[in-house]
């Protein structure tokens, strides 16, 4: 399959082809500016809070072109940091998505390493946990599983579920194309007129 072109979309324009539970909560989000849509197969990580193993692993074991996801169970230890994030751009990972927090964002952000997450905090976490990797998780309020598809970018996260992930794809595009042949002056009258059928 080819997850590039999931990106010629926002996460928007799949709102209406997928539904509310399949995007991640208004809490995570961009942690710099300017960040670039990613599109990519989930390779998903579940933590120990306070431990930063599994994730360290897993920028080793996902293959190139995976967003790694990770359900981190804490708010009080960054999962990761400028190295961690410079090996894993090396390695040919997207992009991550982190519900929990993480640390050296400046460095991140000058390696223009594409990030999400709740927020930042100086402190690193142990490296203690063996865990499994790559299993159903929840993150952002959702379930997801290996391989389903994110979308990211300043508007939010996507999580589109791999077994229709084509489908929805082709229904988003016919729907973007259909609004970009009507044009805002059309698209804008026929809008008053819904909501003046409402009134009326």
């Amino acid at each position: 399959m080819d997850y590039k072109k999931f990106a010629d979309f926002s996460p928007c324009d799949y709102a209406g082809p997928i539904k509310r539970e399949s995007f991640m909560d208004a809490g995570i989000k961009q942690l710099w500016q300017d960040i670039p849509r990613i599109s990519g197969p989930a390779f998903t990580v579940n933590m120990v809070p306070g431990d930063n193993l599994a994730l360290h692993r897993a920028i080793y074991e996902a293959p190139k072109g995976s967003i790694i996801v990770a359900q981190t169970n804490s708010m009080d230890y960054a999962v990761s940091g400028g190295n961690v994030c410079a090996i894993a751009k090396g390695l040919g990972i997207a992009g991550f998505v982190i519900d929990g927090v993480v640390r050296d964002i400046g460095e991140v952000k000058e390696m223009k390493f594409p990030i999400f997450g709740r927020g930042v905090h100086p402190m690193p976490g142990t490296k203690k946990a063996v865990l499994p990797l790559n299993t159903p998780i929840v993150a952002g309020g959702i379930a997801l599983n290996p391989g389903d598809i994110i979308v990211a970018d300043e508007e939010g996260i996507a999580v589109i579920p791999k077994d229709i992930a084509e489908s929805i794809y082709i229904e988003t595009k016919t729907k973007m194309e259909e609004e970009s042949a009507m044009g805002f002056e059309k698209w804008a009258e026929n809008h008053r007129k819904k909501i003046d059928s409402f009134y009326n």
